[in-house]
């Protein structure tokens, strides 16, 4: 039978249990399954916003907004997208009763366990998936879940040592095998980063146009330099590649920008004999707009009315 097995609050920046769903099932399963809760815990702030871990015969999914983390327990059969509707509407309903304040400052583990009595009440209704045909739009769900499925903990991840795990910060901040930036959204794009994305785009055609030149100047003159032809094609590929820093989140992504804007100005200072000092300002100018437009562009935190 699929169902909900469990929940709870876990504030993100350690760990700390604020409530949780009383719970009487002592069997194996149950107490290896809160074992990975508290181990998951321990680096929720190393984790992206929305994850899963199979466990064998469970699944634990949580989702993170707000420095506050909501985890659930249930059967590896449970729909995941019913899953993920009910950590939101405990996401909502704990930001809607407890303020900020309160949950930051918060120093007694269980200290909103008056918030179990919500949790007891939207399990049942999650388990009777009758009552929830008016409660929700499924669609919605679907499709967010399509577009920005939840990253998959695999248990070859999770190390122990004294109890609790041991989880490489760079397999998800950095460039590791798996990180939250194909999970991540940017904030809204503003008028200078559309300026600088279109300027980009057209500093990408220009050089793609004058690499198209020198071939052709190439293939009537043997005497001239085929490196001319690989700068203007770089330059066209920094360009680009800065369109897509702007618009994609991912691992290392400021660096990213300023080794792009570097590579830029190297391949403008070797094409120095083939434009003037506008042409070169003008190249060099936009790509410092659309690395200063990278880094202003960062990942934004969920509102508390997001969709899971």
């Amino acid at each position: 039978m699929s169902m909900i097995l469990s929940a709870s609050v876990v504030r993100v920046r350690d760990g700390l249990p604020l409530s949780a769903s009383t719970d009487y099932d002592q069997s194996t399963g149950m107490q290896e399954c809160r074992k990975y809760f508290k181990m998951l815990s321990k680096k929720l702030s190393q984790l992206p916003d929305r994850c899963t871990l199979k466990t064998g015969q469970h699944n634990i999914n949580f989702i993170s907004s707000l420095g506050v983390s909501y985890m659930m327990l249930c059967t590896e059969n449970y729909p995941n997208v019913l899953a993920f509707c009910f950590l939101d509407e405990l996401q909502k309903e704990f930001i809607t009763t407890y303020n900020m304040m309160k949950t930051n400052t918060a120093v007694r583990p269980y200290c909103f366990i008056e918030f179990d009595n919500f949790i007891q009440r939207t399990k049942q209704r999650y388990n009777n998936t009758r009552s929830l045909s008016t409660k929700m739009n499924l669609a919605d769900m679907q499709t967010e879940i399509k577009l920005r499925p939840p990253y998959q903990i695999s248990m070859s991840e999770l190390g122990s040592a004294n109890g609790f795990t041991h989880l490489s910060v760079a397999e998800y901040k950095g460039t590791g095998k798996i990180s939250a930036a194909p999970h991540q959204r940017l904030e809204s794009v503003t008028l200078p980063g559309i300026v600088s994305f279109v300027l980009s785009l057209l500093c990408g055609a220009l050089n793609l146009i004058r690499g198209f030149h020198a071939i052709e100047s190439l293939l009537q003159n043997e005497g001239e330099d085929f490196s001319y032809v690989i700068a203007f094609f770089l330059g066209t590929a920094a360009c680009l590649y800065q369109c897509y820093l702007f618009v994609y989140y991912t691992g290392w992504r400021n660096a990213k920008s300023f080794l792009t804007f570097g590579l830029i100005c190297l391949c403008n200072m070797y094409l120095y004999e083939l434009r003037n000092l506008w042409q070169l300002f003008f190249h060099v100018t936009v790509g410092a707009f659309s690395t200063l437009q990278i880094r202003l562009r960062q990942p934004q935190g969920k509102s508390p009315d997001y969709n899971v």
